[in-house]
């Protein structure tokens, strides 16, 4: 199969097996140059093919030498379609860890769900033990709870519409974009799809089962961003999960006094999730200019190793602010990066979009996360989109 990219307003729709090998490759030779620390032992990554979750894996396994069982949910290629970019990513990423010889093992299937869970704690009883780190790190449009029913995820403000500069994808392009408030049922359902319940329950699950070590550590990502993007994001109805994910941290800790819970508040990054949210796209596209510019640009896998070799199991422990949170946003609510992204804002226009936008980067972070844009790989050359991984419990 001859695969190009095809891409639908804000998602591509085919992934890369070669290129999605290399991009998993690249995080892993990177976190290599960065050597070892003392951290956890055994991990369970939640979420674990793409973004954040992919990276952290990764760095478990190069940094820390850890046995990682992970959880996705992707779609295998039919041999008419390719795989999804997670599915590929996962079968690298275990071809990585055997090339080691350290255990990895993945399971495919709704991480919401009881079954899942149940069969996650079957595969740590029989294979590990116990595991002493849990890494939640979920991105879905919608969730079906314990009880069976289905919430739904949206994109909106709450209180009242907002209406701002934004950047359409696909036309490069920028437009004025309006976001109207969600009812009270929207939030709530956004909240019970992105929100903390979900870490709570596996948590709960793992801990009544017996299967966490003496003080095992789970760690989940939030973002927050800068005043700019409040009124859509942390003040709209996903800053409102995010909150609710912030509050769940201290349920965590309060209930279970032997399991630390903590979260990372990352950087803004271009991920799937993320080129959804209208503004956010112009943003970040201004802020990868930014950043560049002042030499402090991070990448998803730059951002995790940092993390967990700096800031999380670094030589003076575990680095938080007055409200518990690691924040990874450091580099990127720096008053003097800020101010510029502020002053960029005011002055782009589709005509000076260059000018004042990393669209170059943007797009080929987007194009990466799909296994495209490597110059190191012939994209008219026919390859097999049916991949398999190794050690799947589906």
């Amino acid at each position: 199969m001859i695969i190009q990219p095809k891409v639908r307003e804000y998602i591509c729709t085919t992934a890369h097996p070669l290129g999605c090998a290399q991009s998993v490759r690249n995080q892993a030779k990177y976190a290599q140059r960065l050597g070892t620390v003392l951290g956890p032992r055994k991990v369970l990554i939640i979420g674990c093919s793409t973004g954040y979750g992919l990276a952290s894996r990764i760095t478990a396994l190069e940094n820390c030498q850890a046995a990682t069982l992970g959880i996705m949910f992707e779609r295998p290629s039919n041999g008419k379609r390719t795989a999804t970019p997670g599915w590929y990513n996962t079968a690298e990423f275990h071809h990585i860890a055997e090339e080691k010889g350290i255990y990895a093992k993945t399971v495919n299937g709704d991480a919401f769900s009881r079954e899942i869970k149940e069969k996650t704690i079957q595969v740590i009883r029989e294979d590990l033990g116990k595991v002493d780190l849990v890494v939640y790190s979920l991105a879905a449009p919608r969730r079906t709870d314990i009880q069976g029913r289905t919430w739904n995820s949206c994109l909106k403000t709450t209180g009242k519409a907002f209406t701002e500069k934004s950047l359409d994808l696909r036309t490069n392009q920028i437009v004025e974009k309006t976001i109207f408030p969600a009812t009270e049922e929207e939030v709530e359902s956004t909240i019970k799809v992105m929100g903390g319940e979900d870490w709570a329950d596996w948590i709960r699950a793992l801990k009544e089962a017996d299967v966490l070590t003496e003080n095992a550590m789970t760690l989940a990502y939030s973002y927050i961003g800068p005043e700019l993007t409040y009124p859509i994001y942390y003040h709209g109805t996903i800053g409102a999960a995010k909150q609710h994910l912030h509050h769940t941290m201290k349920e965590i800790n309060e209930t279970w006094p032997d399991v630390h819970a903590c979260i990372s508040i990352n950087k803004g990054l271009v991920t799937q999730a993320s080129a959804a949210i209208p503004v956010v796209p112009l943003y970040f596209s201004i802020l990868y200019k930014v950043m560049k510019e002042a030499g402090t640009h991070e990448n998803c896998i730059q951002q995790i190793t940092r993390l967990f070799t700096g800031k999380l199991f670094g030589p003076t422990g575990m680095d938080t602010d007055n409200d518990g949170f690691i924040r990874m946003d450091d580099l990127e609510l720096k008053p003097e990066i800020q101010n510029r992204v502020k002053e960029c804002w005011k002055a782009v226009t589709t005509e000076n979009l260059k000018d004042y936008c990393d669209l170059e980067g943007y797009w080929e972070d987007f194009y990466h996360m799909f296994g495209f844009g490597y110059s190191n790989i012939d994209y008219n050359q026919d390859v097999n989109p049916e991949v398999t991984i190794p050690d799947l419990v589906s």
